[in-house]
């Protein structure tokens, strides 16, 4: 076993067994795989979501929260968008990536980068940080997704562009679908990051923690919220170009990323 628990440790391998039965699909249309991955996709979603349930009733406190259950939760609602853009839209190789995505993120929390402190530090605020939590992690969500569509349009662009036109292409969405996916779902997330960090700056001055206000990490946040804000407007109002977009929209979650890995220099949330 990977971890000492059995049951984590069965989640992570039906996962990957789904994701390898995808990959074939995707390699060479194989409907038979495909339905095997989604079936295993599907159980791996029952086990995910028992793991969280069994969680949240061992200490019933979202306001306890470490950033294992904070990328459990992640990883959880990524598997659901996949399901649900599986059932609806023909887009394998998006519900592909996503997926690689929900398993790396898995994966992580073998490190024990969860073990840590958690945010109980926040007594007077726990309902707004509970709400805090949940906007948050629909955020990084929703910029995860956009991200997937920026970074195949960019693909696309370029082969297309290039006259280099292969079999696997077909399978992924057109110039025009990416395009209009990844400035939908963007535009969905910024208004939940917006919200997210909305909520945090004022439980930080319910506490009367002002300093956290000039936090490393809160400051990146609120760089990522402006580049995103940003982006959309300048697309929407100004230059529609999906181009220009899809690149500027990867920057945003880099800086996004950044944001979330600089937990050890910040004492924000002091999860490690």
């Amino acid at each position: 076993m990977v971890t000492q628990n059995w049951f984590y440790d069965g989640i992570l391998y039906v996962y990957a067994l789904s994701l390898l039965f995808y990959f074939s699909d995707f390699v060479d249309r194989n409907r038979q795989a495909k339905q095997l991955g989604t079936g295993l996709l599907i159980f791996v979603w029952v086990l995910q979501t028992g793991f969280i349930v069994h969680r949240i009733i061992s200490h019933l406190d979202m306001t306890f929260m470490s950033l294992f259950e904070y990328l459990l939760l992640f990883s959880w609602l990524l598997i659901t968008v996949s399901l649900v853009m599986s059932r609806f839209f023909r887009m394998e190789l998006i519900v592909f990536f996503v997926n690689v995505i929900g398993f790396a993120v898995l994966t992580i929390n073998l490190f024990g980068i969860g073990s840590g402190a958690s945010m109980e530090r926040w007594e007077l605020a726990h309902d707004m940080l509970i709400l805090h939590v949940i906007l948050m992690i629909l955020a990084y969500t929703a910029f995860t997704l956009s991200a997937i569509f920026s970074g195949m349009y960019l693909f696309l662009f370029r082969r297309l562009k290039g006259k280099q036109w292969t079999k696997q292409m077909q399978r992924m969405p057109s110039l025009d679908v990416a395009d209009r996916f990844m400035f939908r779902v963007s535009l969905v997330g910024t208004p939940l990051l917006m919200l997210s960090l909305a909520i945090a700056v004022a439980s930080i001055l319910v506490e009367g923690r002002y300093g956290l206000l000039l936090d490393l990490k809160v400051l990146t946040s609120f760089v990522a919220l402006a580049l995103y804000i940003w982006n959309v407007m300048k697309h929407q109002w100004f230059d529609g170009a999906g181009r220009k977009f899809a690149r500027f929209n990867l920057i945003s979650y880099a800086v996004l990323l950044l944001n979330v890995f600089m937990n050890e220099a910040s004492n924000f949330h002091s999860w490690s």
